[in-house]
């Protein structure tokens, strides 16, 4: 399973890579596929509107609705008719696609099985809702699709008399047929519509909508597609003849050859193992997961950063329990956690100067705590010498950080790049550690634990709290999103920062003050 994780990853690593060549990193198509997919759905109910209103499901009738709107009204009825199908296309891809990327990010395990498993259903509701849409047609193609599933169902024994009986003759079928498709059409849909409500439960600021120059794209896209190769229908079902052959549309209907060939009992299981397998991947093998972050309420004064910035809803602020002055206290979730230190990235107590007593924030990772991280960038400045020194603070989930220390480089590994606190940005400058700090990580608009990149540019620019300090000179930190396979453009970035570093002056070094019983200590405020 971890080899094809990493295939699948490397994939869309360089897909998304290409596509960043003709896309900016916000517009990037793969980037938004849970965006696109609410896009697409939303053209696909605002269309089935319009196309409902023109249907009619009588067993004749559902036939020449269908041909009036493509033929009489192409102009409008017809557009629209493309417009619903080819959105309900692209909704199958961009949903296949959500899955197939999020199983290469290795988002799928651990606390993440639930988006996983809701993920699924939606899929295969969103699939079984553009299967359906072949029955209203009522065509050639629609009377085989009803053949061989009505068949397929006959073959579970678990229906009095063979439903498949309803379309061997003409005068077996009537009008409530289509009354029910419609009904089917429309309830899959939004069953599919709620699961994806329930999908997004576990995360926050879910993002629902594309950008806008990316919608307005696809929406073009779809115009032209169907303005260039409307959909039309086969010749009208004929239930005294057999439809064969008929022209498939492989893309929903790649499996029916095999239903019309393989016995009942092998397809049935075939399918059932398949969702099975998709429904148990998470736990194939189980995530291995570290210590959830903890909160130390002796140092949680009850600000709430940390509630505001977890990507997850792992956090929630509840009624002090200690009897401290103060309002309220944060509570991890373990269940929702996923450990990417963003929470402490964001605690105004995760100030690597604190020295009078130990280190430990109001909120922290047990295996990845704020004070190894200092002690592990102290180690590093140790070592470092030379003119433009710079210290790297990695994600690990960017760009590979082996063999990427030097005489002149220092690195650091965090869980995300949400999880450093500014002040050690501060703190490698006023402690004289390095020149210069750059901060690595995913590729822009990709971060592995959703908001990493975006809080840190926020925190940096001092527009989030906890803020950048206005002390800290600007041209001495860089950010560089190059993502896993930006390892070049990481090693450029650091070749030209050095560069820049040597040129400026050196840093003055801390001054030390008389404290008022005479006492020498350093000034950090």
């Amino acid at each position: 399973m971890t080899r094809m994780r990493a295939i699948v990853r490397a994939g869309f690593d360089r897909a998304e890579a290409l596509l960043g060549l003709a896309f900016p990193p916000a517009w990037n198509p793969l980037l938004n596929l849970g965006g696109l997919g609410f896009f697409f759905f939303w053209i696909v109910t605002a269309s089935g509107i319009y196309l409902y209103i023109f249907f009619d499901t009588g067993v004749t009738q559902a036939y020449e609705s269908v041909e009036y709107m493509t033929r009489e009204q192409w102009y409008v009825a017809g557009v629209m008719r493309s417009f619903h199908r080819y959105a309900s296309d692209a909704l199958v891809i961009a949903a296949g696609l959500h899955l197939l990327r999020e199983f290469g990010q290795d988002r799928y395990r651990g606390v993440r099985w639930f988006s996983w498993v809701t993920g699924v259903f939606v899929f295969g509701l969103v699939f079984v809702a553009g299967i359906t849409g072949y029955w209203l047609v009522w065509d050639r193609l629609a009377q085989y699709v009803a053949i061989v599933i009505s068949e397929w169902l006959d073959a579970l024994g678990i229906f009095g008399e063979p439903i498949a009986r309803n379309f061997m003759a003409p005068s077996a079928l009537d009008d409530r047929f289509f009354t029910l498709m419609v009904f089917i059409h429309i309830a899959v849909p939004l069953l599919a519509l709620i699961l994806m409500w329930v999908h997004l439960q576990r995360i926050s600021k879910p993002k629902i909508n594309p950008p806008r120059g990316l919608a307005v794209g696809a929406f073009l896209s779809l115009l032209i597609l169907s303005l260039i190769h409307p959909a039309t229908s086969q010749p009208p079902a004929d239930l005294a003849t057999v439809p064969d052959p008929v022209a498939l549309d492989w893309f929903y209907l790649a499996a029916f050859p095999l239903l019309e060939i393989l016995p009942g009992p092998l397809s049935w299981g075939t399918a059932l193992f398949l969702v099975a397998l998709a429904l148990a991947i998470p736990w194939l093998p189980p995530m291995r997961l570290p210590r959830p972050a903890r909160v130390d309420l002796a140092n949680c004064n009850g600000c709430g950063r940390c509630f505001a910035d977890c990507p997850y809803n792992a956090i929630t602020m509840v009624p002090r329990s200690d009897g401290a002055p103060f309002s309220a206290q944060a509570r991890v979730n373990p269940s929702l956690c996923v450990r990417c230190g963003i929470c402490a990235g964001a605690c105004p107590t995760a100030m690597p100067f604190r020295r009078a007593r130990e280190l430990s924030p109001g909120i922290d990772l047990p295996d990845l705590s704020i004070a190894s991280l200092r002690d592990r960038v102290e180690a590093e400045g140790a070592r470092l010498a030379g003119r433009g020194r710079i210290m790297v603070f990695g994600c690990a989930h960017g760009v590979p950080l082996e063999g990427l220390a030097s005489e002149r480089v220092g690195v650091v590994r965090l869980a995300c790049a949400g999880q450093l606190p500014p002040a050690f940005v501060d703190y490698v400058l006023s402690e004289g550690l390095a020149d210069g700090v750059l901060v690595t990580g995913c590729a822009e608009n990709a971060c592995h634990a959703r908001f990493g990149i975006a809080w840190s540019e926020a925190r940096f620019a001092r527009t989030r709290d906890p803020q950048l300090r206005k002390r800290v000179p600007a041209e001495r930190l860089k950010t560089c999103w190059a993502g896993r396979l930006g390892r070049p453009v990481l090693a450029a970035e650091l070749a030209s920062f050095a560069h820049e570093l040597e040129a400026l002056p050196q840093l003055a070094p801390r001054q030390p003050k008389r404290g008022l019983l005479g006492r020498t200590k350093v000034e950090h405020a």
